[in-house]
């Protein structure tokens, strides 16, 4: 698709520029990186006093979908709209800020339910929050933008669209009904809800999209320029209320037979009103100093000039009501400040008793620390605080079945207590029950370090499971790596290693990396296991009938080829790093296939961003292994996972499209592009082509992941809990169950067979 010659785009993305060039690249970059390509880029340099011109400039010179405006004065967010839309050629007009981004993937979504739904005059999307810690918050009007029912609809059927946020960037709009009505943006810097009122209510069908498409930046609370440019423009909203409801009075007389439904809407338009004009005081630096009087009594003056009864009303909106009616800024200051009082006294008091608390645990664990080490107890836990899983859930489940002398008990937070087996005892951390387990009990599994806090005493076994084979740097060879150590004290590092009595390893190189990254300080130091990783057990134990339940459960559909999709996390990314276009890649696969996507925990957010068939988020699912088991192929990029995955024997791809910038920044033990267990692709089109090409599964890729298994397989033979068990918890010496051969060995089958070439 191409916006070249005669042909026109189907979207025309405007975007507004003032006093944005920090942020201005990356939004250019959102909308000329999408998939989708056949669209032009308008940016208006609204007379930008910075580099933002120039940088207009650079992107009109290097793409020919940018066209670049400049103003020859500044006119606001409005004029610079303005000035796009006479511009613009596009089927549909999009509008984005010069702060935000298009998420990837958005503009395929946004044409693929514009053609599901008949090309209406107006599609609503959803957005989310990004904050400037990386953190990103999907906004609580989503559930308006729910796609089921019919579609397109009118306003009536779907009256909440007017409940959500007023701005112009979460809708698309057919251009030729914008130029029918004569849609065109008021001066001002609040003109966002005179074009949303009138275009969603003149608007003869509308849809909705149920996927987040723009991520509305947030700047950090008390940046002064930020506030003060508001600041001088909060007493606009007044003149941008005047002109919603001069629309709504204006259309009541001139169209009340042929629409008169209009008149219905009034009610909403001053609820929102008085929203507006409430959270303009409320908020910390919205207004001028010293003109908060003033700004109520011109409140006061529309609450009285356009009311209308506005049912339903909650306390809440009550007072804000009554607040503005009345004028009352010296009541609203009052409850304001005491309600802040509130606030402080009520943390002072949880202060408090989390100071006492503290003490009182603290007590608790000295005395419990006097008393004797029970024999038969022993504490698990995995990923800090999280559920039964990895290879500490492996090795509880078989200490209830060889060791059922032992009692087990199990360390998570709430959210995670339910995976938890009945016959294990639940512990919260930082409870007085947990203090009392790392006191007492003999046995401590975990696959991380307890806490720093804990005393090792004598008699107590610490069992290091580890939860993979390193391919990235760990432990002290993170020294020389700021980026990827970050707040890492390896000296309260250290102190936890030296607690280790035992370390699990699931191959040679493992076991060389494990001595030599975490070295113990310790007289006697800690004794390698070189039995494999127990979690990897059910790997050779599972039948065909558990691997045809899994995947019904996920709700993969028979006869689709399940790909799981697994990336690590980025050391140099603060989010959740996507480098694939999940709904892209799965269109261009087919229908026979379905993605599987997990992301990685340490960044808990998904990695699907739309609903579509196909395409199933599994980020929430606990078990790794039993995901694995239902696919029929790994795509990870370097995650430790991979060698895991090679006991299935199963095809794995690589996905190595940043290694050089994963290198430096982390460093790794191999270059896993010479060394791969399958294919590598370096590019999402490369990926597309290995699937669609065969190669995936073909005879080359089969020869390098023999290879893999031969060198980082050795120990996963189905029985690695049941060695650990009897070395640790029962002291048996001799006679452990040997490790079978690779070539003895029939790891679970696969749900769709590897030669299957239909």
């Amino acid at each position: 698709m191409s916006t070249h010659g005669c042909a026109l785009p189907r979207f025309s993305v405007i975007v507004p520029v003032y006093e944005a060039q920090a942020y201005l690249p990356e939004a250019l970059d959102s909308v000329l990186q999408q998939s989708f390509t056949d669209l032009e880029l308008i940016v208006v340099d609204d007379r930008s006093p910075d580099a933002s011109g120039a940088l207009v400039d650079e992107y009109a010179a290097a793409d020919p979908r940018v066209r670049a405006v400049h103003l020859s004065q500044h006119t606001g967010p409005g004029g610079a709209r303005n000035a796009g839309l006479a511009q613009a050629r596009g089927d549909y007009l999009l509008f984005l800020d010069a702060h935000d981004t298009l998420t990837p993937g958005a503009l395929y979504a946004v044409a693929d339910r514009l053609k599901e739904t008949g090309c209406p005059d107006v599609l609503a999307y959803d957005h989310a929050r990004a904050y400037w810690t990386g953190e990103t918050v999907r906004d609580a009007f989503a559930g308006q933008l729910a796609e089921e029912g019919p579609a397109p609809f009118a306003l009536a059927d779907r009256p909440g669209l007017l409940n959500g946020p007023l701005v112009v960037w979460n809708k698309a709009y057919r251009r030729e009904f914008v130029e029918r009505e004569g849609l065109t943006f008021p001066p001002g810097s609040h003109g966002d809800a005179p074009w949303t009122f009138p275009a969603l209510l003149t608007a003869e069908t509308i849809a909705t999209l149920d996927r987040v498409c723009v991520h509305h930046r947030q700047r950090r609370r008390g940046n002064a320029v930020h506030h003060a440019h508001h600041a001088h423009h909060a007493f606009d909203v007044f003149d941008q209320y005047e002109r919603v409801f001069a629309f709504l009075d204006a259309h009541a007389q001139a169209r009340l037979e042929a629409r008169p439904e209009l008149a219905r809407w009034r009610p909403i338009a001053f609820r929102r009103m008085v929203d507006a004009y409430f959270s303009l005081v409320t908020a910390r630096g919205q207004l001028p100093p010293g003109t908060r009087a003033e700004f109520f009594r011109r409140a006061r003056a529309h609450y009285r000039r356009y009311r209308t009864p506005a049912p339903r009303l909650s306390w809440r909106e009550r007072v804000r009501h009554s607040l503005v009616r009345l004028g009352a800024h010296r009541t609203h200051w009052a409850l304001s400040t005491a309600r802040r009082l509130h606030h402080r006294a009520r943390a002072a008091a949880r202060a408090a008793r989390r100071a006492t608390r503290a003490a009182l645990l603290r007590l608790h664990y000295r005395i419990q620390l006097r008393l004797p080490v029970r024999a038969h107890y022993a504490v698990f836990a995995a990923y800090g605080s999280r559920g039964h899983s990895c290879n500490p859930g492996a090795i509880e489940a078989k200490v209830r079945e060889l060791a059922p002398h032992v009692r087990t008990a199990w360390i998570a937070d709430p959210a995670y207590q339910h995976t938890i087996p009945t016959a294990t005892r639940r512990v919260t951390p930082s409870s007085a029950a947990y203090w009392t387990a790392l006191a007492r009990a003999k046995y401590l599994v975990s696959n991380g370090n307890f806490d720093h806090r804990m005393v090792k005493r004598p008699g107590q076994l610490v069992i290091q499971t580890q939860h993979g084979t390193p391919l990235k740097r760990m432990g002290l060879d993170l020294l020389g790596r700021p980026a990827a150590a970050r707040d890492t004290d390896f000296d309260r590092l250290l102190d936890g290693v030296d607690t280790w009595d035992f370390v699990l390893s699931s191959n040679q190189h493992s076991t060389l990396t494990w001595e030599r990254v975490f070295p113990s300080g310790s007289g006697s130091g800690y004794t390698t296991l070189p039995y494999g990783y127990p979690r990897n057990d059910r790997f050779q134990n599972a039948d065909a009938q558990e691997v045809a339940r899994l995947r019904e459960v996920l709700g993969i559909r028979p006869g689709s080829i399940a790909i799981l999709y697994a990336p690590t996390h980025r050391d140099y990314h603060r989010d959740q790093h996507r480098p694939l276009d999940l709904a892209r890649l799965r269109r261009r696969l087919g229908p026979r296939f379905t993605v599987l996507a997990r992301a990685h925990h340490s960044y808990g957010a998904p990695l699907v961003t739309e609903a579509a068939a196909g395409l199933i988020d599994v980020s929430d699912h606990l078990s790794v292994e039993s995901l694995c088991l239902a696919s029929d192929a790994l795509v990870t990029d370097y995650s430790s996972l991979m060698f895991d995955y090679a006991n299935l024997d199963r095809p794995i791809v690589i996905h190595a499209d940043d290694w050089e910038a994963y290198e430096a920044a982390r460093g790794t033990y191999f270059d896993l592009r010479g060394f791969p267990p399958g294919a590598v692709a370096r590019s999402e089109d490369e990926l597309i082509d290995i699937f669609t090409s065969g190669h995936w599964r073909g005879s080359r890729s089969t020869q390098l992941r023999t290879a893999f298994r031969e060198r980082f397989c050795p120990y996963d033979d189905g029985r690695a809990a049941e060695r650990v068990v009897r070395h640790v918890f029962l002291g048996e010496r001799a006679g452990l169950p040997p490790v079978r051969p690779l070539a003895d060995r029939r790891p679970a089958p696969c749900a769709t067979p590897l030669d299957d070439s239909r």
